[in-house]
């Protein structure tokens, strides 16, 4: 089959590399891709967001199936329009996706099916807000109810915090706010749970843990993500079972409720708190850069496992693992999650040569006339699988120093928790 990917991050690359040592794939299709994607596929520039101008671009391409990575284009309804149009997809419909795109959504659908998760109150504008945290306990906190890249959680001390957060939410920083999510603080380890499902099927898809703090010891402004590591070190059967039984299944039974499925990526973000499993949020797809540690340390074809999940025949698939460590530190663009400069090349790159079980996954980075240049905050995915964190982390870091890109930062203390000082 030919395959067609939409995005441009480091988990679109990933999942290219994934796809190509597939032998269910003949062709694939990055839309837009990056330099990492535009070495291992085709690159097609063209705007993501033009529904019309991406069901042309996959019909002239002959391309079989569509991979939908980031969010936006799940909320806003691609999957429903690519079906629609007789193109087979790989992703969750609209009202499924509102479980990332809208947080009051998954909040009452929390309440409705007893799926346990921080206690929370939904204000409607700046003032209710501040009424409302006025009476509150410290810390607290305040989430824009939709889509913010995976910023616009903000974790209050006091007040004063809080009151500064409900400004930058209802002033706009995530786009129109119509509503704002005020959450008890809850106090514990956090998680990041997969499934992977066909809407009839699932199975779980490994656990992570990612770093979202821009500086280190998890201190600073929230980002996407500066690197994460798996499995979490939470992980057990014990825990694995309460998060599907008390979190994954209700919620599904809720979409089925609704006259719904989910197909695709299921990401939960959770809180443990004393081995008990709390829902935080609910991304619609693989997390990124989560999917960066997970997708290298999957054994079975991949290709066979979205061509599954297209024909809702996921469970005549079993699913293999290497049992090793996986790490991801980013790269970033120096300013980075705030004001950075694009299009510095990164001169060294095409020099590194990577070794069994190292991977380099582009993310904010284009091509030009064989150059790689910068496209973004975070830039590069260093990931290693390793027999131990610490020997992943030593690696990688190794590799970073060897890039030596001068307008590039990074944490280095990724893993900390699980690796020994």
């Amino acid at each position: 089959m030919n395959v067609g990917i939409i995005g441009s991050g480091g988990r679109e690359h990933a999942i290219c590399l994934s796809l190509k040592n597939s032998s269910k794939v003949n062709k694939i299709y990055c839309l837009p891709g990056n330099a990492g994607t535009y070495s291992i596929s085709n690159n097609i520039n063209v705007d993501i967001n033009n529904f019309e101008e991406l069901k042309k671009t996959i019909v002239k391409f002959n391309i079989d199936v569509v991979i939908v990575g980031p969010e936006k284009p799940l909320v806003e309804g691609l999957v429903d329009f690519l079906q629609e149009n007789k193109i087979k997809v790989f992703g969750p419909n609209k009202v499924a996706s509102q479980l990332e795109g809208s947080k009051t959504f998954t909040k009452n659908l929390c309440k409705k099916y007893n799926i346990p998760t921080a206690d929370y109150k939904i204000c409607f504008d700046l003032i209710e807000t501040i009424e409302y945290i006025k009476k509150s306990k410290f810390p607290l906190v305040l989430k824009a109810d939709g889509l913010a890249a995976g910023k616009g959680v903000y974790i209050c001390k006091n007040f004063e915090d809080a009151k500064s957060a409900a400004n930058e939410v209802f002033n706009g920083k995530f786009g129109e706010a119509k509503k704002i999510l005020v959450e008890e603080f809850l106090n514990g380890e956090e998680m990041s749970f997969f499934v992977i499902s066909d809407g009839n099927n699932f199975y779980q898809f490994g656990t992570a843990q990612d770093h979202k703090r821009v500086f280190e010891g998890d201190q600073g402004k929230n980002t996407g993500g500066m690197g994460a590591y798996s499995p979490s070190r939470l992980e057990s059967s014990n825990l694995n079972n309460k998060i599907l039984n008390k979190i994954i299944k209700p919620t599904l039974k809720g979409l089925s409720d609704l006259n719904t499925d989910f197909q695709g990526f299921l990401y939960a973000g959770l809180m443990i708190v004393n081995d008990e499993p709390y829902l935080i949020e609910y991304n619609v797809r693989m997390g990124d850069p989560e999917c960066q540690t997970i997708l290298p340390k999957l054994k079975t074809d991949f290709g066979e496992i979205i061509e599954a999940c297209i024909n809702k025949t996921l469970n005549m698939i079993k699913l293999d693992w290497h049992e090793d460590k996986s790490l991801c530190i980013v790269l970033c663009s120096k300013g980075y999650p705030d004001k950075f400069i694009n299009n510095i090349e990164i001169e060294n790159l095409n020099n590194i040569i990577l070794q069994k079980n190292e991977y380099i996954f582009h993310a904010g980075t284009r091509n030009e006339k064989d150059k790689v240049f910068s496209n973004g905050g975070r830039v590069l995915n260093i990931v290693i699988r390793s027999n131990n964190f610490k020997n992943g982390r030593e690696k990688a870091i190794k590799i970073i120093n060897n890039i030596n890109w001068s307008n590039g930062f990074y944490r280095k203390d990724i893993g900390y928790k699980v690796i020994d000082k």
